[in-house]
């Protein structure tokens, strides 16, 4: 038969949290019954602690010995005797390092600059002294002295301070275009401008009063390019339907149309010397036209993308050109060729900025705005900040203040000299319109430089000019000069 079954005691089930604190204060009772008491206070390595602070704050800053200082005494006694004295703050040097026995045997020495006595007839009465004289005394290691700031010279940063300018404000917004405003030109007379818009039309402006005065139709896409020609009374378009066309201003209306873009034409210039129009498009040529014959004198062709800016000048590089493949080319007029490639940014070059003083230029694109001299094409300087969007468009005046538009609607003032960000604004869209229409497309400045006009997204044309009330104390100068000069 089996025998009497064993009655088993049932066990709680304990969670592992409770075990695990169980077993924690268990092992507070056995080994530090005072665990909730802090430790007491060790004064010695708080000595050492302090200690070690004051080496690593003043280490490089060492008192000379006794009886150097005692020679210092005698010595400033003989100078208060003297007609003249010389004064001197005493500044501890690294000495000469020595061996690992000299070093454990006592303190090393260092070099300190202190006063001493001029010969008698040497200096003019009434003239103070300030020559130096060099004795030793006590230092530690001679490489935390070489780190100290105490005797590091500080190096003015050759970077130019910036001009002060005033900020700008938006005085007056002009609706009337019923597309994007694609393109502005200023008339050389500073009485009126005209602007250029996806509604195909072109309009022009009075500048007092911002009214409409004239609208021309004629192309059958939107206007991408608009110049005013300053010796005669034509104007210039170009636009995504391949045509680039010359309106009599007198008349109104066209008379010579340029035929040989095989593709939308996006920028276009004209030469300030020469009756010669550029312009370049999407098929990755810049042309170059005889304005009265309509003849196509050159193809400058190179680019492996749209060429989306372009300006010309008087002397070589007659032909400056930005492209959507990443580089500016500099172009011979004369013989058609190309003189010197740029390849120092690294996304499309969108808009040219040429200062109309200083021979030199401005690029920009997406990753930064650079600036570059003339002829050659040096690399200056990149500009102090990114606007972080895709730049369209960009104008400088006479002052040196340069604004660039971008595709979110930002618009940002810099300093030309310096290239400091003085200004960041952000468009506001008219009423009806939406948030993702808040881009710049096109800017100028008028021909005085004291008004600023941008073509918007949002179908408007803004109005920019500056601040009469800011000073130099309300807006102050915020300027931290960079460590160095970066090339990209």
């Amino acid at each position: 038969m089996p025998g009497p079954t064993m009655e088993m005691e049932p066990v709680e089930p304990q969670s592992l949290k409770k075990l695990s604190f169980k077993s924690l204060k268990r092992a507070l009772d056995l080994f530090s019954p005072l665990h909730g008491h802090l430790a007491p206070p060790d004064p010695e390595s708080k000595r050492i602690r302090l200690s070690h602070k004051v080496d690593v704050a003043y280490g490089g800053i060492k008192s000379a010995s006794s009886g150097q200082a005692q020679n210092q005494a005698k010595s400033r006694a003989q100078d208060a005797s003297e007609p003249t004295s010389s004064l001197s703050n005493a500044l501890a040097l690294p000495g000469p390092e020595k061996n690992n026995d000299e070093q454990k045997g006592g303190a090393s020495s260092a070099l300190v600059v202190g006063p001493t006595l001029q010969p008698k007839g040497g200096i003019a009465d009434g003239q103070p002294s300030r020559s130096n004289a060099i004795m030793s005394a006590p230092s530690l290691s001679s490489d935390r002295n070489l780190t100290t700031a105490a005797i590091m010279e500080r190096i003015p940063s050759r970077w130019p301070r910036p001009d002060w300018h005033a900020p700008w404000k938006n005085y007056r917004v002009i609706s009337g275009h019923l597309g994007w405003v694609r393109s502005i030109a200023f008339d050389p007379s500073n009485m009126w401008f005209c602007t250029g818009s996806a509604d195909r039309t072109i309009k022009i402006w009075d500048v007092g009063s911002g009214k409409l005065k004239l609208t021309l139709t004629g192309h059958i896409e939107q206007v991408r390019g608009l110049a005013v020609s300053p010796r005669h009374t034509y104007m210039f378009s170009a636009g995504d339907d391949k045509q680039v066309k010359c309106w009599d201003l007198e008349q109104n209306k066209v008379i010579r149309s340029y035929h040989g873009h095989l593709s939308g034409v996006y920028c276009l210039a004209l030469h300030p010397t020469i009756d010669v129009l550029l312009t370049g498009g999407r098929d990755s040529v810049c042309r170059v036209w005889d304005i009265r014959s309509k003849m196509q004198i050159h193809a400058l062709s190179g680019h492996d993308n749209t060429v989306c800016s372009v300006f010309t000048r008087p002397t070589n590089p007659q032909v400056v050109t930005g492209s959507h493949d990443s580089t500016i080319k500099f172009w011979d007029l004369r013989n058609g060729k190309t003189m010197t490639t740029l390849t120092h940014h690294k996304k499309s070059v969108r808009a040219l900025a040429k200062h109309p003083k200083e021979n030199c230029f401005a690029s920009a694109s997406a990753d930064n705005i650079k600036k570059f001299n003339l002829p050659q094409g040096e690399f200056m300087h990149n500009m102090l900040s990114q606007q972080k969007t895709i730049i369209n468009a960009m104008a400088v005046n006479e002052e040196g203040v340069m604004a660039t538009g971008g595709d979110n609607g930002s618009l940002w003032f810099w300093d030309w000299k310096s290239g400091h960000n003085f200004q960041q604004s952000q468009t506001i869209v008219q009423p009806g319109s939406l948030d993702s229409e808040a881009g710049i497309y096109a800017i100028s400045y008028d021909v005085t430089g004291s008004r600023l006009v941008t073509c918007e997204a949002d179908k408007t044309i803004k109005m920019w000019k500056e601040d009469e009330h800011a000073t130099p104390e309300t807006h102050p100068v915020n300027f931290k000069p960079p460590k160095d000069i970066r090339r990209f």
